[in-house]
């Protein structure tokens, strides 16, 4: 999966509008539509804007690392223990 292909998964994944997706990221809906295409790539500053937005790294964008993380911030350790046992079922 390209950079592009990537990015368009994560915005529909969080019901996003490309309008909105660029609202976040201080950019024109037709840059969002350009790096989604391919026909453009985010400016350093941009790609961790984005790599924030949807809590992945920017080596899972950039499809160097396959890993994705979860922001787990504000969750109690009874569920963190709920979610891993939730993604191992997953894997199975």
């Amino acid at each position: 999966m390209n950079f592009g292909e990537r990015l368009k998964t994560l915005r529909k994944g969080q019901k996003l509008t490309q309008q909105e997706l660029a609202n976040r990221l201080g950019v024109a809906k037709s840059v969002v539509s350009y790096y989604e295409s391919g026909d453009r790539f985010p400016s350093y500053d941009v790609l961790i804007k984005i790599a924030r937005t949807f809590h992945v790294t920017t080596d899972y964008l950039l499809d160097i690392e396959r890993n994705r993380t979860i922001d787990v911030t504000g969750l109690s350790e009874e569920n963190i223990a709920v979610v891993v046992s939730v993604v191992n079922a997953l894997k199975k």
